[in-house]
């Protein structure tokens, strides 16, 4: 297996002008590089620069996949839109997770291997993933929290954390494409993500979420109103991100002031076994249909195999020989087919007799053909 690595960087808030662009290729001649991303990928030697350094310059976005397992997805974020006293809540117990300021920004970088997670990634193309997984910077900068829940996760899976331990959320439904593309990035047990995503984060009524929106924006005093739309006419493309933080704040609030209880480790382990037996359970619906389907089409095919046999009468023995004699797999993988089509037509009119009797001879006739009478004998063809 050859290495391959993969690295891509993507620009959001503020694109690359070209002294930005001319600085990046110095560190890759290679790489395809746009004034809203830099991405390469290597099947030998590595990248010259830092990853670290160019999220804290230039990039608000970055994924890393090695062949070897390792993956890593960092986001950057203005200080102000992440509340880093909550963290610890998520990821006290995940080391894969690293929180780091840069002036303005800070920054958190997940990083997983394969051997650290117990998820055996792969030879993987990186190509693809970060577009899945860039919607959850704009929902971290509303303050949905619900990755570093997908984090905590990785901490119950791995029976890190105690069974009486809460989950740092109500709950992660209802679970957005993107979580669900960063689960399966990380690794993190599907049917876990499942029993975590059956209870919401936060209310998910379109009433609840539609009246916290309005009490939220009458709230904010006319100076800062005025200041928001300010904002947002120079090009501030956080502003309607910090409105969705407000008032998922307020939602949140208003789970919280509702008395819902949270879950334990144990009760959401419990929600796994119930979630990977119910999946399991449709796996074996769906196989069963499947089958039933296929025999059927089986059965179809055959009626029409045996309707045209009918009206080419003894002629179908003559077809029989004539594959014999070819004397090759395929042609004797056709003359069995055609044999058993006989037996069951023979079944059907009463001609077992006679069947049997041409199977008979056909076996004396051929028996120095060792791997066509092999395949009479797997089929049972003659043996009674």
């Amino acid at each position: 297996m050859s290495e391959y690595q993969y690295y891509e960087f993507q620009a959001i808030d503020r694109p690359l002008d070209e002294a930005d662009q001319a600085a990046l290729k110095k560190l890759s001649s290679r790489a395809n590089i746009t004034s809203r991303s830099f991405t390469n990928e290597y099947h030998w030697g590595d990248f010259r620069g830092s990853p670290r350094k160019l999220m804290e310059r230039w990039f608000d976005l970055h994924l890393y996949v090695a062949n070897w397992g390792t993956r890593t997805f960092m986001v950057r974020l203005p200080k102000q839109t992440l509340d880093e006293s909550r963290l610890g809540e998520f990821v006290s117990e995940v080391d894969e997770v690293e929180v780091f300021g840069s002036g303005e920004n800070v920054i958190v970088a997940i990083t997983f291997d394969s051997e650290n997670s117990g998820y055996s990634y792969g030879y993987a193309d990186g190509d693809g993933w970060l577009d899945l997984l860039a919607p959850l910077r704009d929902d971290l900068l509303a303050g949905d929290l619900r990755l570093f829940y997908i984090l905590w996760l990785t901490a119950v899976e791995r029976d890190f954390l105690p069974d009486g331990r809460k989950e740092p959320l109500p709950g992660l439904g209802p679970l957005s494409a993107p979580l669900k593309e960063f689960a399966d990035f990380i690794g993190v047990d599907r049917d876990l993500v499942q029993a975590a995503a059956e209870s919401p984060a936060v209310s998910d009524s379109g009433a609840d979420s539609a009246d916290a929106s309005r009490k939220v924006i009458e709230s904010i005093p006319e100076d800062e109103k005025s200041a928001l739309l300010l904002r947002l006419v120079n090009g501030d493309t956080h502003v309607a991100a910090e409105l969705r933080r407000r008032i998922r704040a307020a939602l949140d609030a208003s789970l919280r002031r509702s008395g819902l209880n949270r879950r334990t480790v144990s009760e959401i382990r419990n929600g796994r076994l119930a979630a990977r037996k119910a999946r399991e359970a449709e796996a074996a619906r769906r196989k069963e249909e499947d089958r039933l389907r296929k025999a059927q089409e089986a059965a179809r095919a055959q009626r029409a195999r045996l309707d045209s046999m009918k009206r080419r009468g003894t002629r179908v023995w003559n077809e029989v020989e004539r594959e014999i004699e070819y004397k090759n797999a395929s042609s004797y993988d056709r003359a069995v087919q055609l044999l058993l089509d006989l037996g069951a037509l023979a079944g059907e009119t009463g001609g077992e007799v006679d069947f049997a009797r041409r199977i008979e001879s056909i076996r004396d006739r051929h028996e120095g053909k060792r791997a066509f009478i092999n395949r009479l004998d797997a089929h049972r063809i003659g043996l009674g």
